[in-house]
């Protein structure tokens, strides 16, 4: 008896030091969703830094650049990688896009808005549009993916429809002339730190036109937009119990109702929070070009959720971050721009893409069961 009870008393000091046992920091880091996004991406950076036009790619010019085509994806990625790891779909971003584009035309140039009026409103519909979303998900448990993918096609067809019987056209063009507040703007255009990189042009640091000015005059505001939505998200989804909130409808909702956890207000917000997402990344393009265009965010909604995936949120719900979606959103900027800098045909871009998606997926997956100490037999 003395025996047994000394096997017991082992096995359980076995048990208590297993519990107790410290983790390494490489398993530890291997552990975070973002990791193979974070491999990929130094992988991706080393590839194209060995292929001609290198130089040209991380060149200040080059590299704010594909930086700027990374801000435009991240602004909806992040607000994508939410949704995803709540365990839901929005494929009605891209159409919004292009229906904020128009209401913010509409507005301004048909309906006399100021600037800001315009843009509120279709923060406003931005608003409606997801809450519909969120509440019909939630109401019918319909897939996020039937219902978001007829709401794709309702504002697109709203935005030709609309635009051509008001406009005759399908472009909104003109929309920053003559208005009243031109200040707005430029909180969705422009450049910050323009007078450090005039500075910098000054000294001969970098490379400036025949008249002194900068050939990259300073940071473009959808950068800022970008890294401002990143980090206010980030510090929602790990330091907030909404963040908690998040990963528990993701993971399994119905426990998570059991526990007190409100799902479906949860999704709903994610919800207005997608469509909100490109709202404003609409508001840049809209301030950049000075137009609105009825085709404009074609194909966004894959390219978000595709930047998430590569930054190892599950499809699946309850697992990621928002930093991996910002390492899909840079890995998806430099592979494009990457691909046009170095002469490789743009024909092939796509199926780069593909590859980089598929690989991303396997490694991801890979990293997080070794991590885990997860078996691969089945």
């Amino acid at each position: 008896m003395a025996e047994v009870g000394t096997t017991g008393s082992s096995k359980r000091r076995g048990e208590a030091d297993e519990r107790l046992a410290t983790t390494g920091w490489l398993t530890r880091l291997l552990r975070r969703p973002e990791a193979g996004a974070a491999s990929g991406l130094v992988a991706t950076i080393i590839i194209f830094a060995l292929l001609p036009g290198a130089s040209a790619l991380y060149s200040l010019q080059g590299s704010l650049t594909f930086l700027t085509l990374s801000a435009e994806l991240g602004i909806i990625a992040t607000a994508a990688a939410l949704l995803i790891i709540a365990g839901e779909f929005d494929l009605s971003v891209g159409s919004m896009i292009g229906f904020a584009g128009v209401v913010i035309g509409l507005t301004v140039r048909h309906l006399d808005f100021p600037l800001w009026g315009g843009i509120l409103s279709a923060f406003a519909v931005a608003i409606a549009v997801g809450w519909f979303n969120g509440f019909v998900v939630v109401r019918t448990r319909l897939p996020s993916f039937i219902v978001t993918l007829a709401t794709l096609f309702i504002l697109r067809g709203l935005s030709v429809a609309i635009t051509r019987a008001v406009t005759g056209r399908t472009q909104i063009p003109y929309i920053l002339d003559d208005v009243p507040d031109p200040g707005t703007a430029s909180l969705f255009n422009g450049d910050v730190l323009t007078g450090l990189f005039q500075w910098m042009g000054d000294l001969g640091w970098i490379a400036t036109r025949s008249d002194g000015v900068p050939f990259v005059p300073g940071i473009p505001m959808s950068i800022v937009w970008w890294i401002g939505v990143t980090v206010v998200a980030a510090y929602v989804l790990t330091q907030t119990r909404f963040g908690n909130w998040i990963y528990a409808a993701g993971g399994d909702p119905e426990v998570a109702r059991n526990v007190g956890v409100p799902v479906s207000r949860v999704k709903i917000i994610l919800f207005i929070g997608t469509a909100c997402s490109a709202t404003l990344l609409a508001t840049i393009q809209v301030m950049d070009a000075g137009s609105a265009d009825t085709l404009r965010g074609l194909l966004k909604e894959f390219e978000a959720i595709i930047a998430a995936v590569i930054g190892g949120v599950l499809l699946t719900g309850g697992y990621g971050t928002v930093y991996g979606a910002m390492f899909g959103a840079l890995i998806f900027g430099l592979v494009q721009m990457g691909i046009f800098f170095t002469g490789i045909d743009t024909d092939w871009f796509k199926v780069f893409l593909g590859i980089v998606i598929l690989i991303a997926v396997l490694v991801n997956n890979y990293i997080r069961a070794k991590a885990l100490g997860e078996g691969t037999a089945r």
